[in-house]
């Protein structure tokens, strides 16, 4: 590596200035309490952060005046494809919509199947906002028809995003106003217009340098977006406008044209051509200290006479420095080829880092009014070969803990849906969930609502499962409050995307926030219930953040590293 991308990255992480964004930011101790403090009426400040349409800002109820989808023929390879897209842009222009509102969508077949994170990866670093997110397995994902009506449909399996036709932030927590405000956007007769975010744990925590960026939410709405089929690909292009948020016809088209001068055609794995980040430091918060002090009190207060508490997952922080700039999508290209069975995603709003994760847990799917959620509790390693194998998997089903942590997030996912769905159904009720690494206790629930508004009801409702936060919920939230010295941000909220007629959301468990200078921020918890043992969480809170750590190659320490370019 050359001796200046070595000392850059040293300083810093040595030379420490507190009011700078940057992950080279004060020791554990000082990260504790670090916030941004804005009155939640500084909407105008939180909307200059980029150039973007900001739907937060007009009528949420008020329906737009176009809403349309337009597709067009088959393009043997995305360069061409491309070429076809700037002439129907370029043909918007020129004929002007009268409507003071709306959204349209543009659209090109690809003959090709690519892959959408290899389209991502070779797109400019500048191109902000950024969006990824695939379906954790083909047969979850819904048939979209994505050709010509005379085609057969096909399974939608990733979706990468650049720029925002509109995007939805704010400070204040995520409201059913900000809900409508979203959905006056979709429709079900444009089942691909949607919009791709997340949201914070703790709306009501503080929030740190690093998570700004991203608001109490944030959502876009892909100006320009490539979707990846099963055996085909698509590029499309959408415009939004609205003269109450102060975005007129011509200035949304502008906005796209300048994105799409940007965007490249090209679209192939770039097979090991970068550099892959090696680790020259490590620090948690907490430290193994602190954690087992914080084990310690939260199983004190579990095993207290008349307590109400009965599980509460804490989580750590690890922050980590790397030789090179760590890249999200190629992290994220090395987590999918063993990432069965788990969701990927990828969130970067302007002007700051990137979110991604490899999460294997659902928050919900919702088709119409038929919605689903799932139970996923207790951790152990993979076995080395499948007689070992066996037997861990026998001993975590057979474990009266895991049963314990397990039953408790089970039982309040199932009584949370039975409150806003005429029918609930568990089923299976408690099996083993085997990813790559690790395995898990596993039910899933499936319910019927009552009217298809009550999504935003689910999506409130679920948030967050006893899985990420603990039982009862405001008791486990105070606590993990009182407890916890860093902010999670997004860590362990909802990560995924409303649509027309459906969404899906994630757990944005098993995640990272990769920054612009060179590191990135780890996140894992565990659940404390009685019987926890605070040397067995902090193992699995290791093996839990070893997808990534796995990644990179541990160099010298890092003031070897120092001596190593000063000498």
């Amino acid at each position: 590596m050359a001796v200046g991308t070595t000392r850059q990255c040293i300083a810093r992480f040595m030379d420490i200035e507190p009011n700078n964004f940057s992950f080279s930011s004060p020791t554990p101790t000082a990260i504790a309490r670090q916030s941004v403090h804005l009155p939640n009426h500084k909407y105008q400040e939180l909307s200059s952060l980029s150039m973007n349409m900001n739907g937060c800002g007009g009528d949420p109820r008020a329906p737009l005046g176009i809403n349309e989808t337009h597709t067009f023929p088959v393009s043997p390879t995305p360069a061409l494809a491309v070429d076809r897209l700037n002439s129907a842009i370029y043909d918007l222009k020129l004929n002007p919509q009268p409507s003071d509102s709306g959204i349209i969508r543009i659209e090109v077949p690809i003959q090709q199947q690519i892959e959408a994170l290899d389209w991502l990866g070779w797109q400019s670093p500048s191109l902000v906002p950024r969006c990824y997110f695939s379906g954790r397995d083909p047969g979850s994902v819904p048939l979209i028809q994505n050709t010509n009506a005379s085609s057969q449909p096909k399974n939608l399996l990733s979706v990468a995003g650049l720029g925002s036709a509109v995007s939805f932030r704010h400070l204040h927590p995520f409201s059913l106003d900000d809900w409508h405000s979203i959905k006056r956007f979709l429709s079900k007769k444009c089942p691909l217009i949607r919009a791709y975010g997340g949201m914070r744990f703790d709306a009501r925590s503080n929030m740190a340098p690093e998570w700004k960026g991203f608001g109490s939410f944030y959502f876009m709405v892909p100006q320009v977006e490539f979707d990846e089929f099963e055996g085909s690909s698509m590029i499309a292009a959408t415009v939004a406008w609205d003269k109450r948020l102060s975005r007129t016809y011509g200035e949304a088209i502008a906005a796209l044209e300048a994105t799409m001068w940007q965007v490249s055609s090209i679209a192939r794995r770039q097979n090991g051509s970068t550099r892959s980040a090696a680790m020259v430091h490590q620090t948690h918060v907490p430290d193994k200290a602190s954690w087992d002090s914080a084990v310690k009190r939260a199983l004190d207060l579990i095993n207290r006479k008349n307590s109400s508490l009965v599980k509460v997952v804490l989580a750590r922080s690890s922050r980590v420095l790397t030789t090179v700039e760590i890249d999200p999508f190629e992290w994220l290209t090395s987590l999918q080829m063993e990432g069965v069975n788990a969701y990927q995603f990828c969130l970067q709003p302007p002007d700051s880092p990137a979110f991604i994760g490899n999460t294997p847990e659902r928050l919900f799917y919702r088709h119409r009014l038929s919605v689903s959620s799932e139970a996923l509790a207790g951790t152990r390693a993979r076995g080395a070969n499948a007689a070992l194998d066996l037997q861990i998997g026998n001993d975590l089903l057979s474990s009266a803990k895991d049963h314990n942590e397990f039953a408790i997030v089970r039982e309040s996912i199932r009584r949370k849906l039975e409150s806003i769905c005429s029918r609930t159904v568990v089923e299976p009720s408690k099996v083993l969930r085997k990813l790559p690494h690790v395995q898990h206790l596993y039910a899933k629930l499936t319910g019927t609502l009552q009217k298809e508004d009550d999504e935003f009801m689910i999506l409130s409702s679920l948030h967050p499962t006893p899985a990420v936060c603990g039982l009862p919920m405001e008791e486990a939230r105070m606590l993990i409050s009182e407890t916890e010295m860093f902010d999670r941000g997004m860590y362990a909220g909802p990560v995924g995307w409303f649509g027309g007629a459906e969404s899906e959301f994630a757990v944005g468990i098993r995640s990272a926030l990769v920054g612009k200078g060179c590191g990135a921020l780890l996140y894992a918890g565990t659940g404390i219930v009685e019987g926890s043992n605070s040397s067995m969480e902090w193992q699995e809170l290791d093996l839990k953040t070893s997808q990534f750590t796995k990644l990179m190659n541990t160099e010298a320490p890092l003031m070897a590293m120092r001596e190593k370019v000063e000498h």
